[in-house]
């Protein structure tokens, strides 16, 4: 190595021309300095090139060896998401033949989708020689911390257990909790899905659910059909009775089986409120209840029965426009009655 012979000779002189204009104390540590430089540029004269690719041949295997672990953890990573798959579609199948409730199989399924990616990623990185030990220290950790902060999420998680467990409604019933109603879609991990009659998706969280009121109108076979008439005081009640009756018998929706009933309610203020009572099959409410009172209607106004509602009646005493007597305003009296029809008095 003779340029490093030279570059030593040369940074010897350049110390020694540079220190004939200093003290000596400066003069003593340059020379210090130049012979470390002249130990170090003999040290890097006995290192050869041939040494230096030998140090990285020497590496290569490790190299090889760490690509080819890491194709095996693609390679299985593949084929444990292939197996998780799998076993999903196994225990949905599973669950579907044992009749279990669709909400159980939707949270079993997502259940056994987070545990079976958990482990996949623990074996892999175990594949990879990464001590899994400081992960699950890592987990637990960071999993107080997480628990922590999402508290509530929790909440909802216990709360899917507790609707799972005690059931009081599954996939396909049509509840009612505070302002939300609809029909059962879904059931998560956090959340329940309700689509409402105009087949808008709402959201309440498991846990709002577990610790409210919940009204579950589907949950039974049978429903009973309550509905109520007002008729007017001049009115026949015996035959308007008689026309209720028979409209019930005529409704094919309408149980026979079970007690079907016909009554005078209330005597109310303005109205005879006729009740009716009978039993019809879940499925069938809405269009039964519909059906009834439309004909009702219509039957109640072939045979003359009246049914009240509320109107104004005016009441103008004196001359029309003017007053009663010369210096008498006019005495005009408003009333809300039920009468039949709208009687002005000029």
């Amino acid at each position: 190595m003779v340029w490093k012979s030279q570059l030593g000779a040369g940074l010897l002189e350049m110390a020694s021309v540079s220190g004939t204009g200093n003290g000596t104390l400066e003069n003593i540590e340059n020379i210090e300095n130049i012979e470390n430089l002249e130990s170090n540029l003999e040290a890097l004269q006995d290192v050869e090139a041939s040494q230096v690719m030998a140090y990285f041949e020497s590496k290569i295997p490790v190299v090889v060896d760490f690509m080819v672990m890491v194709l095996i953890a693609l390679v299985f990573t593949f084929i444990g998401v292939k197996l998780i798959k799998l076993l999903r579609r196994f225990v949905r199948g599973w669950l579907e033949r044992s009749h279990v409730d669709k909400g159980v199989v939707q949270f079993a399924d997502a259940f056994v989708k987070v545990i079976a990616y958990i482990l996949l990623f623990m074996m892999v990185i175990s594949f990879l020689g990464i001590e899994t030990t400081s992960f699950i220290a890592a987990f637990g950790s960071a999993g107080l911390a997480v628990g922590m902060a999402l508290q509530g999420s929790l909440a909802n998680f216990a709360g899917g257990v507790l609707i799972l467990g005690l059931k009081p409604f599954g996939v396909g019933d049509y509840i009612v909790t505070g302002t939300d109603e609809g029909t059962v879609s879904e059931i998560s991990l956090f959340s329940t899905k309700l689509l409402t009659l105009d087949n808008r998706a709402v959201i309440i969280p498991n846990g709002t659910l577990a610790n409210s009121t919940v009204t579950n109108v589907t949950t039974e076979d049978y429903r009973k059909l309550d509905l109520k008439v007002g008729i007017g005081y001049q009115s026949d009640l015996k035959l308007a009775k008689s026309i209720l009756q028979r409209l019930l018998d005529e409704e094919e929706a309408v149980l026979k089986d079970r007690p079907v009933q016909v009554f005078v309610d209330e005597l109310g203020d303005s109205a005879v409120v006729l009740g009716m009572r009978s039993w019809v099959k879940t499925e069938d409410y809405w269009n039964t209840r519909w059906d009834l009172n439309e004909r009702i209607k219509l039957s109640f106004d072939e045979a003359g029965i009246e049914i009240p509602y509320n109107q104004l009646d005016v009441h103008v005493h004196g001359a029309f426009g003017g007053a009663g007597r010369a210096g008498e305003p006019a005495d005009s009296t408003l009333d809300n009655s039920s009468d039949s029809a709208l009687d002005n008095t000029l």
